[in-house]
């Protein structure tokens, strides 16, 4: 009989070996599955980029949040006029020979140490910290035109705008330098006293928070100083040149108007430095020799007069006048009484020299 069926088919032999088909792509397929496998690495590198851009955006936006970016701005965008420097003479530091030291080390290294800004009440940046070495690069851009002396490096200031804290960021520096006379850190709390955006209107009161990283003792110098520029204003041409001892002592000795006044008129008439020490070195000994006589007995004054800043005093038996361009009924109650309150501490005590 035929193996053959009907339809012409041999039977399937079930015992002959199997040969599998191999399913290996072919060149087209070869070239899809690359490419996919491309794309997906591709995919891959550009979430972890985008990851990584995130984060950085993160620490970049924390890091100018807190006042660490540092920037290139020109000087002339950059102004003074807001913040009260805690230097005298100022014209006197920027010729000094410091003052060239200084630009010959930028001009040599560039700027090394940048300044610090904020944005004023105008909207423009006010300088805070660094007012040598943006003095230095002021001169320097003047003298040689050169666009490396035209911008300044800088951190912008962040968070708070408070004035106090302004105040205390511009001293720090030179004060943990030991760069700043007693006369001129007594100068930065009267000026800072005066200022309508500070909270405290007694300048020994802002030694303390101005000064609070000093040792006490180096305070009470600083209050002395207060005392002492408060007492004789204008009349000390040459604050700066004041020793602290001789400041101190005359700070002391200073107990009545009339003493100021004698005092002011005889630096009125000093011309240097050398004449304005003798004349409060000659006040002491007067001061001194007067201490340890007998006091003579006088009759007491039915009324005197003088004059503090702009304000005058009439003082009479139970009674103190003051006639000022301050206009007291439209004073806060609070600071009125702080201010009476004051007066009587000094009349208790004697001059807040504390």
């Amino acid at each position: 009989m035929s193996g053959k069926n009907k339809f012409g088919f041999a039977p399937v032999d079930a015992t002959a070996p199997v040969k599998r088909r191999t399913r290996e792509p072919g060149p087209m397929g070869a070239a899809v599955r690359d490419v996919a496998e491309n794309l997906q690495e591709a995919t891959e590198a550009k979430i972890e980029q985008r990851r990584q851009n995130a984060t950085d955006a993160k620490i970049f936006r924390e890091a100018q949040a807190e006042g660490r970016v540092l920037y290139q701005i020109p000087l002339v965008e950059i102004f003074t006029d807001d913040l009260p420097r805690d230097r005298l003479a100022l014209d006197d530091v920027a010729q000094s020979d410091e003052m060239e030291e200084l630009k010959a080390s930028i001009r040599a290294r560039g700027q090394r140490e940048p300044v610090e800004v904020y944005i004023g009440p105008s909207g423009r940046y006010q300088l805070k910290k660094g007012w040598r070495r943006f003095t230095a690069l002021s001169q320097l851009f003047n003298e040689t035109k050169d666009d490396r002396f035209g911008a300044i490096t800088a951190r912008i200031e962040a968070g708070s705008d408070d004035r106090m804290s302004r105040y205390v960021d511009m001293v720090e520096e030179n004060v943990v330098r030991e760069d700043l006379t007693f006369a001129e850190m007594a100068q930065v709390a009267i000026t800072a006293a005066q200022d309508e955006s500070v909270d405290e209107i007694d300048p020994a009161e802002l030694v303390s928070r101005l000064y609070g990283a000093l040792h006490k003792t180096k305070r009470s110098y600083i209050k002395s100083f207060v005392f002492l520029l408060s007492a004789l204003g204008d009349s000390l041409a040459f604050p700066k040149a004041i020793p602290r001892n001789l400041g101190v002592d005359v700070a002391r000795a200073l107990r009545a108007p009339e003493q100021a006044q004698d005092l002011r008129a005889k630096l009125e008439a000093c011309h240097t430095a050398e004449d304005q020490n003798e004349a409060l070195k000659s006040f002491i000994d007067v001061s001194q020799k007067q201490s340890k006589a007998p006091a003579a007995k006088s009759e007491p004054k039915q009324k005197f007069e003088f004059f503090v800043g702009k304000t005058k005093v009439t003082a009479r038996q139970g009674e103190c006048r003051l006639v000022s361009e301050y206009d007291f009924a439209t004073m806060p109650k609070k600071q009125l009484e702080d201010a009476v309150r004051a007066f009587e501490e000094v009349l208790n005590g004697g001059p807040r020299i504390r």
